[in-house]
């Protein structure tokens, strides 16, 4: 019998439709020596500390560090129930076909199943980029060999080995400190999440200890040939900061009082050039999930949760957790078809369509640039838009917006540059006149344009100026402004971050090294580990920014620095992919994690974390004092008298301004 393993029942309906299976049983679809099941996610989970030992029931320092020496998996209670199916299937089974989501979690899903239940048939990998049914068939007709994908299921092992070994060693290591500094809270600490978390409290505290300054510019309306204009004012040098801001209010008074009185500006020079940009890519998952932020103001798991959606329940377009905006080179044979389904799928995009140049090819069709998985791009088959929601609607208007850029031409325009004197003082004026509209318009269909207040003001079209020609001086607008501070991270943003971490990196040799790696976390798990830093209480929601509560500063100043840097852990992920190229092993992986978890425990052992805590309130109902707690979903204060007492009331975070970083005393040496 032929076993299709999928990951969702979703999933397991699209393919058995397509292999004809169509007999609908208990966790299951079967047909004529095939039967499709699925796992509902992941059916089994890495086992606790107490199930290695009841004495890990107490959370104590004398037992650290905890490290298995057989690694050992459950199935969970929860979905036990469909493990059983699976399980009767798997070991009915005489060729098994991985057929669930096409990365190193759904190549984990699958193997760590496939061992609990001790299957040792063959295997085969059923690889999918889309769900419709031309995708499945597709993929049918290429099965890939299960030694090929079998390297994912390690990469992906030694990722939730290490996750293990640093979450549960150094959470219950600083929790255990933390308790004895009278710190009542879980410091939970992450291989991913510790150092996403310093991101945002490196930004708040940037933030808090920023000073603002200020300085001078002076705007000019000058007219030419009957046309205004806006020149800016360029201070002279020894009154301006590193940007070239005036920082002498007097200097500027003169600078506007010589302008008024001239009358006149005369032009010294004028630079033209076209530029040509070409489209932006398809969209990667992380890049979706910036422009959704910005532009439609959605969290990122929200984005990813539509994007899945679309993959999964519409059909509409390809798989989401993609780290690659390219496209593979083979794909360019099914434009056309592609099209043809964009056009079905909503007509109003003809006058588009009718425009595109279907033989185009942009620089999005790279195999050497392909990873995994491709850009996220419509699908060969028309999907209904009106079984969507108004946000699915938005985030395919965008996913197809960035498809149909790729076959218009280039955006051109000139750019400008005019040189003026006046008054003794230099002027310079900047003008951008569209050649081209190209790709742009099919993103201005999608969704509008966000120009910041310096990319509008220099949009400007100026005259026909030439050296040495005539401007009359208009207005003269001194301006009082001051530095601002950097903003809070939005979710988006963050995710950027996270994926460009090696900007933040000073370490040239370590920078270089990540220049090419994907950063903090991955596409699949980005989402979830904001949304976990939420739930915990670590990350608050302020309008569109997330901030970091006074939780978050307590655990960044109690932890290591190597757990909290972001160029760590994306060493880490590195390593991860070099375990997936095969060029490090899986076993010499977990062990230089476990000697590393066994130096930090032994260094820290001993140590005294000095953590500033908050003011405890009172208990509304008794009026005791409250104690912080960790509970499912984040930080909240409860009575000190719980049980007797069942009070409660939310943690409410105060100024990072207010603030000063905790100290820790050690009585050994850091060594990371």
């Amino acid at each position: 019998m032929r076993v299709f393993l999928c990951e969702k029942p979703s999933q397991g309906k699209d393919i058995a439709r397509v292999l004809g299976a169509g007999q609908r049983g208990s966790g299951c679809y079967s047909g004529s020596g095939v039967v499709v099941t699925w796992c509902i996610g992941h059916l089994v989970e890495a086992i606790a500390p107490e199930g290695y030992d009841e004495r890990y029931k107490r959370w104590s320092i004398d037992d650290l560090p905890i490290i298995p020496e057989r690694w050992r998996v459950q199935h969970k209670a929860t979905t036990a129930a469909q493990f059983k199916t699976v399980k009767q299937f798997v070991g009915q089974a005489t060729e098994l076909v991985i057929a669930t989501d096409a990365d190193r979690e759904g190549e984990m899903i699958a193997r760590e199943i496939l061992d609990l239940c001790g299957y040792r048939g063959p295997i085969q990998r059923l690889w999918l980029s889309a769900l419709n049914d031309a995708s499945i068939r597709k993929a049918l007709g290429a099965l890939k060999p299960s030694a090929e994908t079998l390297p994912l299921y390690y990469s992906a092992l030694a990722r939730s080995r290490a996750d293990w070994l640093i979450g549960m060693n150094l959470s219950r290591l600083f929790t255990v400190l933390g308790r004895q500094a009278g710190y009542t809270g879980v410091l939970s600490v992450g291989r991913v999440q510790t150092p996403t978390l310093k991101l945002v409290v490196d930004r708040d505290r940037e933030i808090a200890r920023f000073v603002s300054v200020p300085f001078w510019a002076i705007d000019v309306t000058l007219a030419h040939a009957g046309q205004s204009f806006t020149a800016n004012w360029i201070p002279p040098a020894g009154c301006t900061d590193d940007a070239g801001r005036c920082l002498q209010h007097p200097v500027a008074q003169q600078a506007t009082e010589r302008m008024r009185a001239a009358g006149t500006a005369q032009v010294l020079s004028v630079d033209t050039a076209r530029v040509r940009e070409g489209p932006p890519l398809p969209f990667d998952l992380g890049t979706l999930q910036e422009v959704c932020s910005k532009q439609l103001g959605l969290d990122v798991q929200e984005t990813l949760d539509i994007a899945q959606s679309l993959y999964e329940t519409h059909k509409a377009t390809t798989y989401p957790r993609s780290d690659s905006g390219y496209l593979p080179e083979s794909m360019l044979a099914e434009v056309p078809a592609v099209l043809d389904a964009v056009l079905a799928t909503d007509p109003g995009v003809r006058p588009l369509i009718d425009q595109l140049d279907r033989t185009q090819r942009s620089r999005a069709w790279n195999d050497g640039k392909v990873t995994a998985h491709h850009g996220i791009i419509p699908t060969l088959e028309p999907a209904k838009l009106s079984a969507m929601s108004e946000k699915e609607l938005a985030v395919y208007r965008l996913i197809r917006a960035h498809y149909l850029a790729q076959f218009l031409p280039f955006h051109e325009f000139d750019r400008t540059e005019a040189r003026i004197a006046c008054g003794g003082q230099s002027l310079l004026a900047v003008g951008k006149q569209i050649v081209v509209t190209g790709w742009r318009q099919a993103l201005a269909a999608a969704a509008p344009s966000e120009d910041d207040g310096e990319d509008a003001q220099r949009s400007q079209v100026l005259p026909a100026l030439q050296a040495n020609a005539s401007c009359q001086v208009g207005h003269v607008e001194l301006k009082a402004l001051k530095t601002l501070p950097p903003k809070p991270y939005t979710q988006g943003e963050l995710v950027k971050a996270m994926k460009g971490v090696a900007k933040l990196v000073t370490d040239p040799r370590l920078k270089q090294k990540l220049k090419e790696t994907t950063g903090i976390g991955t596409e699949a798990t980005r989402a979830n580990i904001i949304k976990g830093l939420l739930e915990r209480g670590y990350l608050l929601k302020k309008g569109r920014a997330v901030r970091a509560s006074d939780a978050a500063f307590t655990l960044i100043d109690a932890v290591p620095g190597a757990i909290a840097d972001p160029g760590m852990t994306a060493v880490w992920e590195q390593a991860l992919d070099m375990i997936e190229a095969g060029q490090m092993t899986l076993d010499s992986f977990v062990e230089k994690q476990s000697s590393w978890i066994s130096q930090l425990v032994q260094q820290y052992r001993g140590a005294t974390l000095s953590i500033k805590l908050p003011p405890s309130p009172a208990c509304p109902l008794c009026g005791s004092p409250m104690r912080q707690r960790t509970g499912k979903s984040g930080a909240f204060w409860s009575c000190s008298r719980y049980p007797d007492c069942k009070g409660t009331q939310p943690v409410e975070s105060s100024s990072p301004s207010k603030r000063s970083a905790p100290r820790k005393r050690s009585s050994k040496t850091r060594a990371h």
